[in-house]
C-alpha cells in the first residue's frame, strides 16, 4: 500500500552570525565565586559566520560544517538547539565558518545565539527575548548580547546589558596566529582587577582601555607584534582577552589603505560596525 505523505512546507533560513569586538574592557572587581565584575562595550560587526537552518520533524539535530576544529555532536550550536527542542522537533543546520575560534570575536557565542533566534522562529515557539537570553547565559557569558542583537554597554559579570548607539566606524582586525585562553588570562595573578567603574559618558570621551592587553601581549609575542605594527597607524586595541587586535576608522577607504600596508601573510578582516545584528534584520 502506498504511504500517504502529507506535504510540509520546508524552507531553509540562512542567517549571518555576526562577530563582535570589545571596544574596551575594564575589570572592576572579582566576586567570591571567581567571576569578574567588568564593564565593556560590545560592537557588533556586519561580518561573521553563516548558519542555515532547515526545520524537520525528525526529533534530531544534525550539523554539517566546513570547520575542521568544531566537534559536530557537542558544540554550542547543537547545545543551543537542544535547549529549545521539544518532542519531534528537529533541524538540519549548516555552518560556514569565517570567525576564527579563540580570537575574542565571539564566534561560538554568536553561533549559539543565532541558533536560539532562528529555531525559536522556525519552530514557532514564541519565546520572548529575555527568556532566550537567560537560556543563552547558561551556554556562555557572551551569548545574551548576541540574542539581544544590539551593540551594547555591559556591566556586572557581563549580563547587565544596555543597548547603545555607536557612531558609524569601520574596523580593521588583525588575527594573530595564536589562541589566547580566556581562563588563563582571567585567573592570572598579574591581571588588573581594580579599575574604577566609569560612566558611559567617559567611554564616549575615549577614556578607556583593555585591562587584559598588557598581560596578553607579554605572554603572546604574536599579539605584541600586531599591536606594535598597528601602532604605526593609530591606537590599536585587543578585543576581549584576544588574540585579535583592531583599529577603527571613519571610512572604509582609510581602513583599506592601512590594510594594504600590513604584512601580506597576516590574516585580516575589514568590517563595518553595526548597532543592530544582521541576523535580526534577516529574521524579519
Amino acid at each position: 500500500m502506498a504511504h500517504m505523505h502529507t506535504h510540509t512546507h520546508t524552507h531553509t533560513l540562512s542567517l549571518l552570525s555576526p562577530a563582535k569586538l570589545n571596544l574596551f574592557l575594564h575589570i572592576t572587581g572579582r566576586r567570591e565565586n571567581g567571576y569578574h565584575e567588568l564593564q565593556t562595550v560590545f560592537q557588533l560587526l556586519d561580518w561573521g559566520d553563516r548558519l542555515s537552518f532547515t526545520p524537520n520533524t525528525s526529533g534530531s539535530i544534525t550539523l554539517q560544517s566546513d570547520a575542521t576544529d568544531i566537534p559536530l555532536d557537542d558544540n554550542l550550536i547543537v547545545r543551543a538547539a537542544r535547549l529549545l527542542q521539544k518532542n519531534a522537533l528537529g533541524a538540519h543546520i549548516t555552518l560556514q565558518k569565517c570567525i576564527p575560534t579563540g580570537a575574542g570575536l565571539g564566534g561560538g557565542s554568536s553561533n549559539a545565539a543565532t541558533t536560539l533566534l532562528a529555531l525559536n522562529h522556525l519552530w514557532q515557539l514564541g519565546l520572548p527575548q529575555r527568556e532566550l537570553q537567560a537560556m543563552g547565559a547558561s551556554l556562555g557569558a557572551d551569548v545574551p548580547v548576541f540574542v539581544g542583537a544590539r551593540s551594547a554597554w555591559a556591566e556586572g559579570i557581563g549580563e547587565i546589558l544596555t543597548a547603545i548607539e555607536l557612531p558609524q566606524r569601520w574596523y580593521l582586525v588583525v588575527v594573530p596566529r595564536c589562541h589566547v585562553s580566556t581562563a588563563e588570562i582571567f585567573s592570572h595573578p598579574q591581571l588588573t582587577r581594580n579599575t574604577i567603574p566609569i560612566k558611559m559618558a567617559a567611554f564616549f570621551r575615549g577614556d578607556t582601555r583593555n585591562d587584559c592587553q598588557q598581560l596578553v601581549r607579554q605572554i603572546y609575542p604574536e599579539v605584541d607584534k600586531a599591536l606594535k605594527v598597528l601602532g604605526n597607524f593609530g591606537d590599536p586595541r585587543l578585543t576581549g582577552t584576544g588574540a585579535c587586535v583592531f583599529l577603527s576608522f571613519e571610512t572604509e577607504a582609510q581602513a583599506s589603505a592601512v590594510r594594504g600596508q600590513l604584512p601580506g601573510e597576516w590574516t585580516t578582516v575589514l568590517a563595518r560596525g553595526v548597532n543592530t545584528s544582521p541576523a535580526l534584520l534577516e529574521l524579519v
